[in-house]
This record gives C-alpha cells, structure tokens and sequence, in this order.
C-alpha cells in the first residue's frame, strides 16, 4: 500500500483561544492565514462563546486535552512550515507549546511568537511571576517576535511609559529581544505623537520605525490580526519589513471602515470585507 502523506499542502500550526464571537484569536487567524494561501491548523488552549472584553461569557478550559490533541498530530505524521501561538492562559500551557515547538520544529520551520502578556503598562489579571518566567523561556525559540511596548518592556525588565521613547532607546529593547533568539522583532503599538509607531529590527542589521497615523477608537483583535498576516507572509517568504507595513495599511483601512459601520469596539475590526487586499 502507498504510504499516504498529509505533507502536500504548506500549513502553520495556530496555537491559541477560540471565540466564538468578538474577533480574535483563532477566528481571526484562521480566515486570515487561509486567504493567504496556507492551510491554519488551530491548536485550542480554550473555548470561549465570547471574549472576556463582554460583561459575561461561557469559558473552557482546554489544557487536559491539549497533548493528546499534539498526539494525534504526530501518529498523523504532520510537518509544519509555521507554528504561531497567542495567548496562553498558564504555566502549563505555556510548557505545553515549548514541548510542542521542540518535537514539531524541522529546519523548514518557522516559530512566530506573539507574547500576549498585557497592555498599556499593565499585565493582564490572570498572569502571574510564574507566567512570565515561562514566557521568557518560550520566546527564546522564536524566529519571529511581535511584542507590543508593555509585553516588550516587562520581557526586557525594562520601566514602561506611554510614550517619549527615543528611536535609540527603541532599538535598543529590541536588541536584548533578540539576544534571546529572535532574528526578527517588531515592537507594535509606540505612541509617537498622532501616530503609532511600529519598530522593526533584524538581526541582518535592518531596522527602521513605520508609522501609521491613529484613527478611530482601540478595539479589540487588532493584535491578532497584525501576528497572523507577519505568521502567513513569513511562511510565504514576504521580506520582514514589507510584512509589517503591510500589516499596517490593512489594520488601518479595517478600522476606518469599522468605525464607519459604527461597530462596537469590543466586536472587533471588520477585517472580512478588506481581505483581497491582502
């Protein structure tokens, strides 16, 4: 009998929540890696009927099932050319996706780390000392790094403030990122005035600072978006700094014209109707 592979489509392995409303997440990966030409294949750390920005949701804990789901994968004898992973709600999960990372990484593989720790200056509630020592370690396998300024600063030990950052101050947090083991880092989300900054630095010696003007209200998923489109481009081998300012334009068009169907920020950016553009 032929021996059957499941190898012949490019796909990236999507470690992170599932909403079932308010777009983030796995829902937002999956259409958005899927467009972009490659099979998502989500690996749940929870359930949830809606993210916790509503005043009330249902909630799943997915972490007993997570490693008999990963041995399914490997009787399977699946290869990805991407794992992606986003929020991780414990220590444990957080093991788990190391333990993932080094029994599915291959030298065709690429590791984008979105280390969802907290915003504006403040971890979230649920992360704890013990979180981020293990967040610590689980960047360190990254080929790619999408920190935002608050998770950038508490990865680098490094006092958080809003804004008046220096662009030599900027590449310097990124430089002790990617001491760690990235060769790619992009700092999201830097108040630069009316604008928001976003810091790309490279271990080749690329570096440079793409600004976007700030428009509409802060919603929900955007960050989500950002990882997912850098995750798909890098499999796809898009130049790094192309991918961000890509990543850019798209999330600014979304919210513009969110805000123009008076969406509820807490629903997300309405990302489906842009999706050629990407």
């Amino acid at each position: 009998m032929k021996e059957v592979s499941h190898n012949n489509q490019r796909k990236i392995a999507v470690i992170n929540d599932i909403s079932g409303f308010g777009k983030c997440s796995i829902t937002v990966a999956l259409p958005i890696i899927s467009h972009m030409k490659l099979q998502c294949c989500p690996l749940p750390t929870s359930i949830f009927s809606n993210h916790t920005g509503y005043a009330h949701y249902f909630f799943d804990d997915y972490t007993k099932h997570m490693r008999e789901f990963i041995r399914n994968w490997k009787e399977l004898g699946l290869e990805f050319e991407g794992i992606a992973t986003g929020f991780l709600g414990s220590k444990e999960q957080i093991q788990i996706v190391e333990e993932f990372i080094r029994e599915f990484r291959t030298e065709k593989t690429k590791v984008i780390v979105d280390p969802v720790m907290g915003d504006n200056g403040v971890l979230y509630p649920t992360y704890t000392a013990d979180m981020q020592r293990e967040m610590k370690k689980l960047v360190s396998y990254a080929d790619i790094l999408t920190p935002n300024l608050t998770e950038c600063c508490f990865l680098t030990d490094t006092p958080y403030r809003e804004s008046g950052w220096t662009t030599q101050e900027l590449y310097e947090m990124a430089e002790k990122l990617s001491a760690v083991g990235a060769e790619k880092i992009v700092i999201s989300g830097v108040v630069m005035g009316k604008q928001l900054g976003n810091v790309v630095y490279e271990t080749n010696g690329t570096k440079s600072i793409i600004r976007s003007k700030r428009v509409a209200q802060e919603r929900a998923g955007t960050g989500d978006v950002f990882a997912s489109i850098i995750a798909a481009d890098c499999v796809n081998q898009i130049d790094f700094t192309e991918s961000v300012r890509k990543a850019v334009r798209f999330i600014k068009e979304c919210m513009i014209l969110t805000d123009q169907k008076a969406i509820p920020p807490e629903d997300g950016i309405c990302f489906e109707d842009l999706l050629p553009r990407l």
